[in-house]
């Protein structure tokens, strides 16, 4: 058996449709973690280490991935062709490898533009490894995104009542208004 993790249930179903039998396509349902909202979840001072946080929905959506995984020896992260998608293949990849599920399993990435059959039959053809760069650069921006937001989000809720929060545009924007 294969096992195939992508991100929506829908898209799960029609490219079950397409590999057959053989395979079995799971969906994780988009982020399977997240940075928790409390200080210390970046440290700066760690070389900008991280600490993530599942949660009860995701990890039932990772209990019914590794479950397929038991007798499996391939696993092909097809997630969304971009940077959110390439950090959510990472995401599942290190929790499974976290749970020592991959022993014995060769896991591949697979990308596709379309869902059609021919699009998936190729992708699934051409497997690489998960893309690095993309993934740095999804650890950067949250991060960023955490350290600027977190910060300047409570200053805007107070001087701005109604505004939801701050990130790393918004925050450039506001200074510029102010100086």
């Amino acid at each position: 058996m294969n096992v195939v993790v992508v991100e929506s249930p829908a898209k799960a179903k029609t490219i079950n449709k397409y590999l057959g039998s053989d395979f079995r396509v799971l969906a994780s349902y988009g982020h399977v973690r997240d940075l928790p909202p409390k200080d210390g979840s970046v440290r700066p001072e760690e070389d900008f280490s991280l600490t993530w946080q599942t949660d009860a929905k995701s990890k039932k959506h990772l209990d019914e991935i590794a479950a397929a995984l038991e007798g499996s020896g391939n696993l092909y992260l097809a997630t969304d062709p971009d940077r959110e998608g390439e950090a959510i293949s990472w995401h599942v990849q290190q929790l499974l490898a976290d749970r020592e599920l991959l022993d014995g399993v060769d896991v591949k990435r697979v990308v596709f533009h379309e869902i059609t059959k021919d699009a998936v039959l190729a992708a699934m053809a051409n497997p690489r490894e998960l893309n690095r760069e993309l993934i740095d650069a999804y650890l950067a921006r949250r991060a960023l995104d955490y350290l600027v937001g977190f910060t300047l989000s409570p200053v805007l809720w107070r001087k701005l009542p109604g505004s939801r929060s701050a990130g790393r545009v918004q925050s450039v924007a506001l200074r510029l208004i102010c100086e």
